[in-house]
Order: C-alpha cells, then sequence, then structure tokens
C-alpha cells in the first residue's frame, strides 16, 4: 500500500507542494468569477475501476495481532484541539448460532501517550463496549464484536505531534507505537493544512486505489461522509451482491456481514491511526436487527464528540478544526424544526463566534442539489426543513456523498443562484461495489416520476419534492438541461482535498483515481466574503 508513517508525514507537510506553485500563479478560478456556466465532463468509458470488494483472504484484512492486542485503531477529534479519541478493538468477533459476548470488563481501556521524542508517561483510561447484531429469524447467523475500547485524551497542545500506544498493559497487551498531531487551537489565521473529503468509500480496489491517492496527498484530518464498509451487501453468510434488492429480494430482514466491518477497521488503521477520521452516517450503516434496532455498529465503532458539542445523539455533532467548525447532521434520524436535532443545530450555530472560527462547513449524506438521476432530489425534505436556517447562519459549504459520482455547484440557495449561498460539493465516489451514478435527470428520458423519489429512510415516505415553480425549469420537476447551479459534474472515482488558507479564501482541489498523484481533476478557489454576505440568524 505504500503507507507513510506520522513522522515522516510531518517531515513531507513542511515542504512546498508544487502543484500549489503551479495553480496560485497559474490563473486557479475563484467563486467570486461565478457562477459558472454548467459543464459535464463526458464519461470516460475506458476507466471503470475496479469495484470488486476485497476477499477475506486479502492480507489487508486479515487479523494479524495475537490474544487481546488491540488491532482496528483509529483516531477521531472531540470538539476542540486539546481533546481526542483513541479507539480499538480487542479479543476476536463471533459469528453464528451460538456466540457469547466477550465480558468488556476483562481487557483495560488505557492509552499511554506524551509529545513525539519525549517519554509517554501520561496515561489516560476509557470505556469498552461490545455489541451485537442480531436476526430473529431462522437460519440468519448472529454477530457479537469483540471489544471496543474508546479513551478521550484531554489537556492536549495545539498543532503537537505527540506519539501513543494502547491497549492493557497488566495484560502484556499493548499495540505499537503510533503517532498524531493535534488540530490548530481555534483562530482566524488557524487551519489545518490538508482536509480530505470522501464519500461511500467501501473495501474495495477501487477503495485501495482512492485511499492510496489520499494518502499521497498527506492529509491532517479525514471527512468520510458515509457510506463506510457496506456490510449491508451481504447475506449473513458472507455472499455479497452488487445489488441487495435485486439478488436477495426475499430475505426476511435486510442482512449484513458484520465481518465487513472488521476487515474495514483492519485495512484502514494504517491512516486512521495516525490521522483523525470523523464520520457521519449513510443510508448503508442503518443495518436493521432485532427490536428495531438500527445504527448500532456505526455507533459502538467510532467515537464521536456528541457529549463534547451538546448532542444527544451520535447522528449528529460538531467539532472544531482550526479557524473552521464543522456541523455534521443526520438525514436518518429526525430533522423536522420540532425535533431534538433541528433544535441542537440552531443552538450549536448560535454559539459559532465567526470572529473565531471564520469558516462554517456542514455535511449529511445525501445531496439536496444533486443533477443525477440516482437518488435525485430524494433528501428534499430535509432541505425544506434546514436550509434557510444554514444560509442565515452563512454556512460557507457544504459536503455530501450518497450519489456515486463528482458535482460541484455553484453557490445556491433553494435551487436559484446566490452569491451568499454555500457551494455544494458531492464525492460520493470513494470507490464502493455499487454501480457508479452516470446518468442526469435532465437528459431526454430520464427524469424519474416524482412518486418515485421520497427515500422512507429519510422522510418516512413524506413527498416533499414537487415541481418547481419558478425560473427555467417551472412547471417541471427536472430541468431540461444541466441546471444553473450545477457547475461542474463528472461520473469518476475519487476524493477531494480542502485547504484553507485564511478568513476568506480556501482551495478545493478534487482528484480522480485514473490521474497521476498530485494531479487535481478540478480546483477552485471558494471565497467568503462576510461584508456582502453578513450571516443573519433568526430573532429570537
Amino acid at each position: 500500500m505504500g503507507w507513510v508513517s506520522v513522522p515522516l508525514i510531518t517531515v513531507f507537510v513542511l515542504v512546498v507542494n508544487p502543484l500549489l506553485l503551479i495553480v496560485n500563479g497559474g490563473g486557479v478560478p475563484t467563486t467570486l468569477e461565478g457562477p459558472f456556466k454548467p459543464v459535464t465532463v463526458p464519461l470516460d468509458n475506458t476507466f471503470r475501476g475496479n469495484a470488486l470488494d476485497l476477499p477475506d483472504t486479502d492480507p489487508l484484512v486479515q487479523r494479524t495481532v495475537e490474544g487481546f492486542q488491540p488491532e482496528q485503531i483509529s483516531l477521531s477529534l472531540s470538539s476542540s484541539h486539546d481533546s481526542l479519541w483513541i479507539s480499538w478493538i480487542t479479543g476476536e468477533f463471533q459469528i453464528g448460532d451460538n456466540i457469547k459476548p466477550l465480558d468488556p470488563e476483562s481487557v483495560g481501556s488505557i492509552v499511554e501517550y506524551g509529545k513525539f521524542g519525549r517519554r509517554m508517561s501520561r496515561k489516560s483510561k476509557g470505556y469498552s463496549l461490545v455489541y451485537s447484531q442480531l436476526y430473529p429469524f431462522e437460519g440468519l447467523q448472529n454477530y457479537t464484536s469483540g471489544i471496543i475500547h474508546h479513551v478521550r485524551l484531554t489537556g492536549l497542545k495545539p498543532n503537537t505531534l505527540y506519539q501513543y500506544r494502547c491497549g492493557d498493559p497488566s495484560l502484556s497487551a499493548m499495540s505499537e507505537v503510533h503517532y498524531f498531531r493535534t488540530m490548530p487551537e481555534a483562530g482566524p489565521k488557524s487551519y489545518p493544512s490538508r482536509i480530505a473529503v470522501v464519500g461511500d468509500l467501501g473495501l474495495t480496489y477501487n477503495t485501495t486505489s482512492t485511499i492510496d491517492h489520499m494518502t499521497s496527498n498527506h492529509p491532517d484530518l479525514v471527512l468520510l461522509v458515509g457510506d463506510v464498509c457496506y456490510a449491508n451487501m451481504y447475506l449473513t453468510n458472507g455472499t455479497g451482491t452488487n445489488c441487495y434488492r435485486c439478488s436477495f429480494s426475499d430475505t426476511p430482514i435486510h442482512e449484513t456481514y458484520q465481518p465487513r466491518w472488521d476487515y474495514w477497521g483492519r485495512y484502514m488503521q494504517p491512516l486512521i491511526s495516525n490521522v483523525p477520521i470523523m464520520v457521519v452516517e449513510g443510508n448503508h450503516e442503518l443495518e436493521e436487527q432485532v427490536e428495531n434496532k438500527t445504527f448500532v455498529s456505526y455507533s459502538s465503532r467510532f467515537a464521536f464528540p456528541s457529549e463534547e458539542s451538546g448532542s444527544l445523539s451520535t447522528m449528529y455533532y460538531s467539532f472544531n478544526a482550526g479557524g473552521i467548525h464543522f456541523i455534521m447532521l443526520g438525514a436518518y434520524t429526525s430533522f423536522d424544526k420540532s425535533g431534538d436535532q433541528y433544535k441542537w443545530l440552531e443552538k450549536d450555530l448560535a454559539s459559532v463566534d465567526r470572529e473565531v472560527t471564520p469558516w462554517l462547513v456542514a455535511t449529511w449524506h445525501p445531496p439536496w442539489y444533486s443533477t443525477y438521476t440516482a437518488h435525485y432530489r430524494e433528501a428534499e425534505c430535509m432541505r425544506i426543513e434546514m436550509e434557510d436556517l444554514l444560509y442565515q447562519y452563512g454556512v460557507d459549504i457544504v459536503f455530501n456523498g450518497h450519489v456515486h459520482a463528482y458535482e460541484r455547484s455553484n453557490r445556491v440557495y433553494n435551487y436559484t443562484l446566490d452569491p451568499c449561498g454555500p457551494v455544494h460539493i458531492t464525492v460520493g465516489d470513494g470507490g464502493n461495489r455499487e454501480k457508479m451514478a452516470i446518468t442526469h435527470a435532465d437528459e431526454p428520458g430520464n427524469c424519474p416520476e416524482p412518486s418515485s423519489t421520497p427515500d422512507t429512510l429519510i422522510s418516512g415516505g413524506k413527498f416533499c419534492g414537487f415541481n418547481f415553480t419558478s425560473g427555467p425549469a417551472e412547471g417541471k420537476f427536472c430541468w431540461d438541461r444541466q441546471p444553473d447551479y450545477s457547475a461542474l459534474r463528472e461520473s469518476s472515482f475519487g476524493h477531494g482535498i480542502l485547504e484553507v488558507k485564511n478568513e476568506t479564501h480556501a482551495l478545493w482541489s478534487w482528484h480522480r483515481n485514473q490521474d497521476y498523484y498530485g494531479i487535481a481533476g478540478d480546483e477552485i478557489y471558494i471565497v467568503r466574503q462576510p461584508e456582502k454576505c453578513p450571516f443573519k440568524p433568526k430573532d429570537p
């Protein structure tokens, strides 16, 4: 895979990226020059990638530790720079008819750490848990996880390289030494160098290409905007498919093969044991089981700064990364104005000091502004409930996944070009085994029947996507050409890099898997205009 250790990463971060030298003097467009005329990059049929899942025999997904030694180690941020979560798993999962969960109290949750180059003299203790995926139907195999550990480190210094090991020293079950760098302190001139953004990642050979490219860009933080490992594309016996509904239409419940989560955690460890990853749920994390439980694996395996950010749920939360305030919203829990998430969002937005964190970035899984036939206007109910609030508080950028293609919008609000609206970017092309989105709703014969568009997971089947009442598509459900709000779209696999330069300028670049490392398929400076677009909170 060519993974690079963190001490080496830190050296590379200090080197000037030659690409930046080119773009800074090479006429990279800015949003101030927009809105741009819509562009569709022609489909390249010569590169379709390799959408085959890594098998359980692949060395990259096999268990390489013994006993209760830690594996699947990952980092996630807390709400501010001075704390960070470290997570890992000890013990082996069980799958079958007669499973007996491990005792979480049998293994300690301890992290020893210190600044890089010094003794790891500090110690933090956390908590542990075991989750099960159980099915109330004979013949389906149940699953219980290894022991999942979450430890929160506090009192950390900003922008500082630390080293750590995790596990239980009393059992001689400690990990090797890993490294992380804390986020910069919140401030208008303080930003992480590179933030990687990816969606719908999966665990295919396409995924390995995406992660290779992403790692070569040396990110300081990874945002995964939903759909992690696609365990729900499998039956409990490990039989997989590219289309669950097509292949397994008669199953009594939507099954999952939970070991895919463990494979994903092992594959990703070399990256996310050194670089924090922040995840928000997608539809493939639903994973229904007994007692109508959902999202159990997602909520158990990752640590979230929910409590630190005032959220009551793992489905939505917020955090700071230097001068950026990130809001991670849940599309698969209530987003109605009367619900807990909306009330939390109002409170969170009102608490943001734009003098300290000028940039406001929101993410959730299904996009509001996508022109592809797949999932077209599927999240319209969520948009109707929440768009006004995000606009009033001046959200700068929105990241989504779900649609397996790339698309960047012009600044938009309520389907209308608006210089104060956010830029919406869909990056649902991380590399999963499902088909890539190719057709566009504005092409002849591709406009979906409106009644077919609501997603029951999002709105419970409620219909919100009515015909447009004004503009070029007035009286229609779809435009008859690429909509004005769509600046660039392309069906290809890849990831994005966000580099915030100062209070007003951020460089966004999209990197396609078929290109050489360091080459950008799309590049633009997203420019804030706080004087022209002051945020407008609601009156109390």
